[in-house]
């Protein structure tokens, strides 16, 4: 659970939580405490973010707490202010009137969320780790709507204008609150509406060209198909459920396959089924081919189901409200298992079936684009610093001007919404380029830090080599507290030294031909002693390390010779930093050219940009005709030219 003063603002999900999470926090919170870090839990989600992104600072409050302290976020209202903004949209009032309300649906600094969520998530998709499973082929079967369903669209324009229950026209009680809620009881009869007009009362009847028949033919054109490989399907529906004794769009499509021929025994409803053994009954059936054709909706049959072996279609009826929901219908068939790979050309059809002038078509695009960015989230490639995640969801009514706009052609909503997708897609690229050319302009200033550093240490070795090879009194290795020492004496030494020497700073141990040999403890992250490693510090001032890793060679007389065996090394160095060196002047050019670039698209978003902005004036000006003369936004005639 968690406590926030925007307890009427949209967005936001479930602040009751449960008390099974709860309990996980208190576990979760212990370990953490014992630590001291945010370490100690794993979480495994194959949907991080499922609808919306305040559903991130639950994640954060379980798994960053010492960080968001850091941060100075002690609640969601704190973490809200910084990544999230209210934003004005168009809603129906209480009393009637359209007006502009606040709704918490945009979310602001999304780069900086992103990051923030990468830092904790290690997120991959089928792709990323080329599952084996088959490919998804989407499939749009769109019809113009039917003569019952075109008389229902003007009925609920002028509905929506005017809250009466009687210009609906339905056989069916007038609900509760009907003033308050006129825009969900549209919503909601729209919705109803693209599925099948016979959920609106029994004064309906059955069509040819609905989506319950065209639906029964595609399945059937399916079955028929596969019928060779016993090919089985998914066929989901959120809104019109299997009930024994009530219509429902389940029994209708399958009197309606039964009648075409398929034998009533291979089609099922996962709602018939009450217990796990008849679960797993059914779901060996359709591994095996008896059952052919399997209705269900998401909550019951998109989880938890492994009947994918033959699965060759996954039907649509209706969108469902949260985009981890398609997923999971989709995954009953995208599936590793699916024997399609060797006689389905490894291929799963996923249709959806829509109805023109109704709302099926903006809800596909409203859970698409919050997919999108779900994704982009997720994989870290967002790179618009702002998103809106849309208006409507299973909870709330479609905003009026939007409503009347799709269903009565006042297009000036939907132009803006295209408009504003274009501005966000040129935002993000604009992003994208800009952030390239800041990296390679450090990238550019790093390189050139670089080479100036190889150059001074190639100039710094050439110093110490030149010096050790004009050096012409003995070489022996002195050191402070044995100077008469012999070679195996003092390799016995060193690799006393090397068992008791703790200090993080450089200890002078002797003398190698009048350069100064150093010892220095090296530490792990966790603090504790590591080794000891033995230098030689050139004239130069640079410090050489013993071999590679700065340790003693095993033998105590090669231990007594490690100065001049490293000074040895110095031609190999200077080579090094030359090769170095000649690696990062070819990447000069390259990273010039980027940053250089100009970017070509700045006039296009300036345009869109004042295009919306003069479209957002029109929308404001309808609406306020529409208040004063009282008349249907559906009868405004809008004069500009541009319009």
């Amino acid at each position: 659970m968690f406590q926030t003063r925007h307890t009427r603002v949209a967005g936001i999900g479930n602040t009751q939580g449960s008390q099974r999470a709860m309990n996980l926090l208190f576990a979760i919170r212990d370990i953490q405490y014992r630590t001291g870090r945010d370490l100690g839990a794993t979480f495994l989600s194959g949907t991080v973010v499922v609808n919306a992104l305040t559903e991130l600072y639950v994640m954060f409050k379980y798994l960053r707490p010492q960080e968001l302290r850091s941060q100075r976020i002690s609640c969601f209202d704190a973490w809200a202010a910084i990544f999230t903004q209210k934003t004005a949209d168009y809603e129906l009032s209480v009393t009637g009137k359209v007006k502009r309300k606040e709704r918490f649906r945009t979310y602001i600094k999304v780069p900086e969320l992103a990051t923030f969520l990468r830092e904790i998530t290690d997120y991959r998709t089928a792709d990323m780790i080329n599952l084996d499973v088959p490919d998804k082929n989407v499939r749009f079967l769109s019809s113009p709507p039917t003569i019952e369903q075109e008389e229902m669209i003007g009925r609920l324009v002028a509905f929506a204008n005017s809250g009466n229950w009687e210009d609906l026209g339905l056989d069916i009680p007038e609900p509760e609150n009907l003033k308050k809620a006129k825009m969900l009881v549209a919503t909601n009869v729209a919705r109803k509406m693209s599925l099948d007009m016979r959920l609106l009362g029994e004064k309906f009847g059955d069509s040819e060209d609905n989506k319950a028949s065209i639906c029964a033919r595609t399945i059937y054109d399916y079955y028929v198909r596969s019928n060779a490989n016993r090919g089985t399907q998914f066929v989901f529906s959120d809104l019109s459920t299997y009930k024994p004794g009530e219509w429902n769009i389940y029994s209708d499509i399958k009197d309606k396959l039964v009648r075409l021929g398929i034998p009533a025994d291979e089609i099922r409803f996962i709602q018939s089924v009450h217990s796990e053994p008849a679960r797993k009954r059914l779901f060996d059936d359709m591994n095996a081919g008896r059952v052919r054709v399997l209705f269900g909706s998401t909550s019951m049959l998109g989880t938890g189901v492994n009947a994918q072996e033959r699965a060759v279609v996954i039907h649509h009826l209706d969108i469902p409200w949260v985009p981890a929901y398609m997923e999971q219908r989709n995954g009953r068939a995208v599936r590793k298992g699916n024997t399609v790979k060797f006689w389905g050309n490894n291929t799963v059809d996923v249709v959806i079936y829509g109805t023109e002038k109704t709302l099926d078509g903006y809800k596909f695009n409203l859970l698409n684009n919050k997919q999108m960015f779900i994704n982009q989230i997720n994989n870290g490639t967002i790179a618009v610093r702002r998103i809106d995640e849309g208006s409507m969801d299973e909870h709330n009514g479609m905003n009026f001007a939007e409503f009347v706009a799709i269903l009565s052609g006042n297009t000036d909503l939907l132009e803006k919404a295209k408009l504003d997708n274009k501005i966000m897609q040129l935002e993000k690229e604009q992003g994208i380029f800009k952030k390239e050319r800041i990296r390679a302009e450090r990238k550019m200033n790093a390189v050139q830090d670089e080479m100036k550093k190889a150059d001074g240490m190639v100039a710094h070795m050439k110093r110490d080599m030149e010096y050790v090879a004009s050096y012409t009194e003995e070489r022996r290795t002195l050191l402070l507290n044995l100077p008469q020492a012999t070679a195996e004496e003092t390799g016995r030494e060193l690799h006393r030294i090397a068992k008791t020497y703790r200090s993080g700073a450089y200890g002078t141990i002797g003398t190698y031909a009048g350069m100064n040999l150093l010892v220095h403890s090296e530490y792990g992250f966790d603090g504790v002693f590591d080794r000891n490693t033995f230098l030689v510090e050139g004239i130069s001032g640079l410090k050489y390390r013993c071999g590679v890793s700065g340790a003693l060679p095993l033998g105590f007389a090669e231990s007594a010779q490690y100065p001049q065996n490293t000074l040895d090394r110095l031609p190999s160095m200077i080579d090094e930093q030359r090769r170095k060196m000649e690696k990062m002047q070819k990447e000069i050019p390259s990273l010039q050219g980027i940053i250089a670039r100009k970017w070509d698209k700045s006039d296009e978003l300036a345009r869109l940009k004042q295009e919306c902005k003069e479209l957002q004036q029109r929308i404001d000006e309808s609406l306020k005709e529409a208040e004063q003369e009282q008349v249907p936004v559906s009868e405004l005639k809008i004069t500009d030219k541009a319009a």
